[in-house]
């Protein structure tokens, strides 16, 4: 069988993952702290037929030698965890890191998970939680039911004003943390992340400090997907696609000659 079928059969598969992954960036297009992710593609083995710098003469080499490439795939889904844009809302329960780091949500099996998405609200026991599934941020902060108003610093301290009180009463602070690869972090629906070894343990830390960003009150971090950068690429995927898919009917013809010829 001629190999150029399962060759270009490598290119459908791996250009089917590409749709797949660009798809998803723009159904995320609006998902507050989403990140895109990108296909990364690699070359298949090789069937060398002749080595190069193999001895052609006594005294002369291949420069270059024959070898025969097996197709294409896709080896990795890389996260790009750029800046978003702010998105003001005035909602004092809407906060985004402005620069590196994720808050901490944790999970109902006590471990921890990671976000961007500051999109928080309270629970019936005046708890800060995402707003999904109403997970409590970590380190948890509590605002008091007649508290008259809440503020959240640059460095992460909560603070509210309670009735018959002038001076704001801290409440809590909401600690960041980072990573070495945060591309390494494994996407676990729902904006949460979870730590890898890929990516290294968390780095715990105060906005501000260390290398962390600040906290923004009464914003968002929109998504970073730019929308016309991911309609060139599903274009060029569908291209790509059309042209592998053109190979194997190419092959098909060659072949359906051979046997109505001979």
């Amino acid at each position: 069988m001629n190999p150029a079928l399962w060759i270009s059969k490598t290119g459908l598969d791996a250009q089917q993952t590409n749709v797949s992954v660009i798809s998803n960036n723009l159904a995320n297009a609006s998902t507050v702290g989403f990140k895109k992710g990108r296909g990364v593609f690699e070359d298949l083995l090789y069937q060398t037929v002749n080595q190069p710098g193999g001895r052609s003469s006594q005294n002369t080499l291949t420069p270059t030698g024959l070898m025969l490439g097996a197709g294409a795939k896709v080896v990795a889904t890389q996260k790009d965890f750029s800046q978003g844009n702010v998105k003001t809302t005035n909602n004092s329960f809407d906060m985004m890191i402005n620069g590196k780091g994720f808050f901490e949500v944790q999970m109902p099996d006590g471990t921890t998970a990671y976000t961007r998405n500051g999109q928080f609200s309270l629970n019936q026991n005046g708890v800060l939680v995402t707003p999904g599934a109403g997970y409590p941020i970590q380190p948890q902060i509590q605002i008091p039911a007649n508290a008259q108003s809440m503020t959240v610093s640059e460095d992460g301290q909560v603070s509210v004003v309670l009735p018959g009180q002038q001076q704001p009463q801290v409440v809590g602070q909401i600690t960041l943390a980072d990573f070495v690869n945060p591309s390494g972090l494994e996407p676990k629906g729902q904006n949460l992340y979870a730590a890898t070894a890929a990516s290294g343990n968390a780095q715990e830390g105060v906005a501000t400090q260390d290398g962390l960003g600040s906290i923004q009150q009464g914003a968002l971090e929109t998504s970073n997907v730019n929308v016309t950068s991911e309609l060139v690429d599903l274009i060029e995927a569908q291209r790509v696609y059309e042209m592998n898919s053109k190979v194997i009917s190419s092959v098909d013809q060659m072949l359906n000659y051979a046997t109505q010829q001979l």
